[in-house]
Parts: structure tokens; sequence; C-alpha cells
């Protein structure tokens, strides 16, 4: 079997600790394409993979040879590049947030379409094998009726891990379009929807407090209830300080609770009214500290999904709802309302 063909457009951390190492550990893919605007930045990456050095995405996809690209751009452009790429027949993997809107995020799924291409939205939390095991447990039936959730994603913010520190494209309101509600609510978001079901009202408190060179939000507390009833809160922030970053969740349901990455030791943990204790050590969460040294699975997903001619487990569709419950979040910040989806 012939290998995959990938390009990879943007050349910044994401690229660099995730995209990147985990397609050229894929035996199934070569890399033939990197891009960037920062020329020494694709040069160094194309030295690295054996790859052609590109600072013009369109001559990338040109290049009749490319089968697949990852889109690792700041938010603003994931639409625009994406769209072009899925109409010159190439496969996309966007990072999220899919797009700034609902409109572009639309326009991404008809460009897919329209191409008979894969688009795929880089939602890793799906793939964390505590988060599996939960879907596993509530779908048995085994906690009862779902009551309520609370879900946070917080560190000390991007400055650490993106390659311009705190001038990153991040900080900037143009570029970005949103904070920490789109750099980690918006994981949060996939993974409730995941776990849970449909969500059907949004309220929120989205604040600028924490990073005086910020534009956009870094801390941001969201209540939601879900089509089925189950209310709970989810927290986005940059704004943990001295390492304390916290990417867990509780699920309280009418036997008992879950707790998903939220200790040190065992990743899931099954609490019951009997008093039963279940104690799960999975594979680790990913966290960018790791420099890469854990795999998210989802460019293996992605280049399964191609090679196999299956629907990726989060599609355009699957991004854009959960892309809408941070639009929402915004639009209950900017309304003092609840928002209904």
């Amino acid at each position: 079997m012939s290998k995959l063909k990938i390009g990879v457009i943007g050349c910044g951390s994401i690229a660099k600790y995730r995209h990147l190492p985990e397609y050229a550990a894929n035996a199934n893919v070569e890399i033939v394409a990197v891009c960037d605007i920062v020329p020494e930045r694709a040069e160094t990456m194309a030295a690295q993979y054996r790859a052609k050095a590109f600072t013009d995405y369109q001559e990338v996809l040109k290049l009749k040879e490319v089968d697949a690209v990852s889109v690792c751009l700041p938010n603003y452009l994931h639409a625009p590049v994406s769209i072009a790429a899925l109409n010159s027949g190439k496969h996309v993997l966007c990072e999220k947030p899919m797009a700034t809107s609902r409109e572009e995020a639309e326009a991404m799924i008809q460009a897919a379409k329209a191409n008979g291409k894969k688009l795929m939205i880089a939602h890793n939390q799906r793939f964390v094998a505590s988060h599996q095991k939960a879907k596993e447990i509530i779908e048995s039936g085994k906690l009862g009726k779902i009551y309520s959730f609370k879900t946070t994603f917080g560190h000390s913010g991007p400055e650490g891990w993106s390659a311009d520190g705190k001038d990153s494209w991040f900080f900037n309101k143009e570029k970005a379009f949103i904070g920490a509600m789109g750099d980690l609510g918006v994981h949060k978001a996939d993974l409730m929807r995941y776990l849970l079901g449909e969500f059907k009202e949004v309220g929120s408190f989205i604040e600028t407090n924490a990073k005086s060179y910020s534009e956009v939000d870094d801390n941001a507390v969201c209540v939601l209830r879900t089509e089925s009833g189950i209310i709970g809160t989810l927290t986005a922030s940059w704004a943990y300080t001295a390492g304390s970053d916290d990417n867990s969740t509780v699920i309280y349901g009418e036997n008992g609770i879950l707790k998903l990455e939220a200790d040190p030791e065992y990743s899931l943990i099954e609490q019951y009214r009997t008093g039963e204790v279940v104690k799960h050590q999975l594979s680790r969460i990913q966290t960018n500290e790791e420099g890469g040294q854990t795999t998210s699975h989802v460019i293996n997903h992605f280049v399964e999904c191609i090679l196999e001619d299956k629907e990726p487990l989060i599609t355009g569709e699957e991004g854009k709802k959960s892309l809408e419950i941070i639009l929402a979040a915004i639009e209950s910040q900017e309304t003092k309302r609840i928002v209904i989806l």
C-alpha cells in the first residue's frame, strides 16, 4: 500500500509537538510538505522530517501528491485555509476551535461534502482512555440517572507553550477571536457532549482579568443544561498559576460518581453509594509539558479514517456543535441572558 502523503500548514507548537511527530510515527504516512509564514520555522521542520518547506499554503495545496493536510494555524485562518484545502481535493484535519462563527463552520462542512473529502476536527479529549471508559460506564446504566457534572480545563496560559510566548496570536483578538474558551473550553464542551449528549442551554461569566497583555478571555465559568436535564459547570482558564494544571471532570449520578483525571495516580475512579470504589490506572491524558511524549490518538485516527474510508469520530458537524456551545457562552456574557441552543 502506498503511503498517505501529508502536508502540515503552520509550524507552531501544536504542529511541532503533536501533528508532525505523530505523523512521523505512523508507518502509513509520509510527510511531504510543511508550511509557515516564518521561513526558519518551516525550514527547521522540513529538515527534521525530510519534507519540502513552503511559506505560502496555496503552494502546498497545488501539490498533486498531497493527499491530506493538517491546518495548525491561528483560529481566524482555520475556515479559509480548510475550505481552500478541501476545494483543492485534500482531506483536512483542522485544529480546534474549528472556526470563529457558525457560518464559517457550516461553510467548512459544505466544502467537505461538495468535494467528497474527510474533515476532522482535532478534539483529542474523546480519545483519552479514562473518558472512553467513563462513556462505557455511563451507557451501561451502572451510575443510574445522571444528575450533574463539573468539568475544568485550566493552566497558566499559552505563553509557555506557544512558539511566540507573550507575543503569541493566542492573545490577539483579531487572530484568536476567543481566548481560554476557544483554546480549552471547546475541548470540554466536546467532551461533555460525547459523554452526556447534546446541550440545550448555556449561561456564562467570561473575564479577561489575569493577563494585562491579553485582548481575549482568560477566565470563564459556564453553566450548562443538557436536553435531558443534566446540569453542570464548565470552567476554562489561563490563570491557574504555579503549575496547578487541572483537566478534570466529575460526573454525579443516582448510584455514584465518576472522577476523571482528578487523581494523580488513578485516571478514573468510580465511587458508589454501596461503598464500592473502583480505581482505574489507565494511560494518562496528554499534557503540553511532556513535549509530545504521549500520543493524542488524533493523527492515527485521521489517517485510519482516510485509508479505510471511515467517518471520523469528530466530523465537521461534531466540531460545529461543540463550537456552538462556546459561541452561546460568548452571547450569554454579552447579553447577560441564558442562551438556548
